[in-house]
């Protein structure tokens, strides 16, 4: 599927000591190298952390601008959304060189929208905050000097917005709690997604309530996993057998038994990971027929200190409320009785995931961001950015090994596999990606009112690393890139031929109050006085 496979890498042995960015037990990089399923004879120098208003990248790699906030997309001018976040590359003609990029477009500042007044948005500010969230569909080709670059002649490009009709699936389908609909307007807030097995993108709604509420919009339409089918414009549904919460992304896998396992996290301080595992199984031949498996199933939370995954359904919410000294959990609102008469059907359940979740037994855990399973031995890795609320300021990946390495097991056992700090020379794990040597790829996320301040001023900008996940360097972190002022980096995603890493640049200059002095004007356009979020595309990687 191409996600998960990046080229890379190994630095050469005698780069000397990486201090402040990796481990001491790590001086270099050479220990990435000559894994049987290593495909790269390339390698890179770490860089050091950076301040610059640049995309800083190792000797002998470069990038191109591929697509940037409020670029003309296609013949009838449509732009690029902002707030670039998740990318997915789907080739065509089986071409490393051309295909089509979809990009999620989370949220808008002032870049788009202007200075907001106290009175809140005007309606041309809330119309074009829907229309700059969502989805972005474009086509993107190397040119013959090797340089990416987006093709507005495309037929495929278009934009999937806070205007687009989505149709409704699964148990929550028509209820109450949903007004009756059968269809939602929309999708905004979309932070990252994943691939599916039939070649759709999946795509999460996270921070959706301050843009449903300011637009009058149910509250509970948002909130849910929504599947586009990047080669046909018509598809367009929210799946709500996933559950709704503050979704990060979709880890898409197949159990021992072929059933399709879908790992989710919820962004939130607090909140719990996710797994659903469908009824039916998957069938290759059905192709993208396969997506009604995503409308029945069970969904299940993960209980870490059982090592249990717990249904989240109906029947057992019902019976945890049925007892009559029941008391609501930390983070549940209502007294038994309300309890009850919000959960009255599956549907139900799933609107109001994660105060069932909790209510089940759930474990609150601190921000679980991006989740991937390794494509070499099923296990699975869980960002868990940060919460400062517990004192964990700098965030972990969390590795979780299924019983029988079976995505579909109930049971698991699970541990720390890296931790952010000083020690680690990063902090606040967000994306992931694999390459083909094993190797994890991760985006930090560090808070940007807190870049270069206090216990975050060693790790200084935003970046992008990677880490072993065996071998005599794993878990030692080494830094690939570093985002521009006040930006992070998102949705890092490969090419199958893995020459090309493709990569947002999110929010830079979030910190911006008066557009006549922005603190960033990446990626400086000749003229251009704003900051533009974007997606870029890396090159620079050599096969042997």
């Amino acid at each position: 599927m191409g996600k998960g496979a990046a080229a890379l890498a190994a630095a050469s042995a005698g780069l000397g000591a990486l201090e402040g960015k990796a481990s001491a037990m790590s001086p270099t990089a050479d220990h990435l190298f000559g894994f049987k399923t290593n495909r790269v004879s390339g390698y890179f120098q770490p860089i050091s952390p950076s301040t610059e208003d640049e995309l800083v990248l190792p000797q002998g790699y470069r990038y191109d601008v591929v697509a940037a906030f409020d670029d003309v997309i296609n013949g009838a001018g449509e732009r690029f959304g902002q707030g670039a976040d998740y990318n997915a590359y789907f080739p065509l003609f089986d071409s490393n060189a051309r295909g089509l990029l979809v990009t999620n477009h989370e949220y808008t500042n002032i870049f788009a929208l202007g200075p907001i007044a106290e009175g809140g948005k005007t309606k041309e500010q809330k119309e074009k905050d829907l229309y700059y969230q969502g989805m972005s569909v474009i086509e993107v080709f190397r040119d013959k000097e090797g340089v990416w670059k987006m093709d507005a002649s495309s037929r495929y490009a278009r934009r999937i917005n806070g205007f687009s009709p989505f149709e409704l699936t699964g148990p929550a389908k028509g209820i109450a709690a949903l007004n009756g609909a059968t269809k939602a307007q929309g999708t905004f807030a979309n932070c990252s997604g994943g691939v599916t097995l039939w070649n759709t993108v999946l795509s999460c709604e996270e921070n959706f309530s301050d843009t449903a509420e300011e637009n009058g919009l149910p509250v509970t339409h948002y909130g849910w996993v929504v599947e586009v089918d990047p080669f046909d414009s018509t598809y367009l549904k929210k799946h709500t057998a996933l559950g709704r919460f503050n979704h990060e992304n979709t880890a898409m896998g197949l159990s021992a038994d072929k059933r399709v396992v879908v790992y989710m996290g919820d962004d939130k301080k607090d909140a719990c990971v996710y797994k659903f595992i469908s009824s039916g199984k998957y069938d290759p031949a059905k192709g993208r027929a396969n997506a009604a498996l995503l409308e029945e199933g069970t969904l299940y939370v993960a209980n870490l200190k059982k090592g249990e995954w717990v249904p989240v359904t109906f029947e057992a919410v019902s019976k945890a409320l049925a007892n009559k000294s029941f008391k609501a959990p930390t983070g549940v609102k209502g007294t038994r009785e309300e309890l009850l008469e919000k959960f009255q059907s599956q549907g139900d359940v799933v609107t109001h995931c994660h105060e069932a979740a909790l209510i089940l037994g759930g474990t609150p855990t601190d921000r679980p961001e991006d989740i991937e399973i390794s494509p070499f031995d099923n296990t699975v890795f869980i960002c868990h950015t940060n919460n400062d609320s517990h004192g964990n300021i700098h965030g972990h990946i969390t590795r979780i090994f299924e019983n029988g390495d079976d995505l579909g097991a109930l049971g698991f056992d699970f541990e720390i596999f890296a931790a952010g700090g000083r020690q680690s020379g990063f902090s606040s794990p967000d994306n992931l990606a694999f390459d083909s040597n094993g190797n994890l790829w991760v985006v930090t996320d560090i808070s940007t009112s807190s870049h270069n301040k206090g216990v975050y001023k060693s790790f200084m900008n935003n970046g992008l690393f990677v880490i072993p996940t065996a071998g005599p360097g794993k878990g030692d972190a080494l830094q690939f890139a570093s985002g521009p002022k006040d930006s992070e980096l998102t949705g890092p995603y490969f090419t199958p031929d893995e020459r090309t890493l493709f990569l947002s640049v999110q929010h830079p200059g979030e910190m911006t109050t008066d557009l006549s002095k922005p603190t960033s004007t990446w990626p400086h356009r000749p003229g251009d006085t704003k900051a533009r979020c974007g997606v870029v595309a890396i090159s620079g990687f050599r096969l042997g």
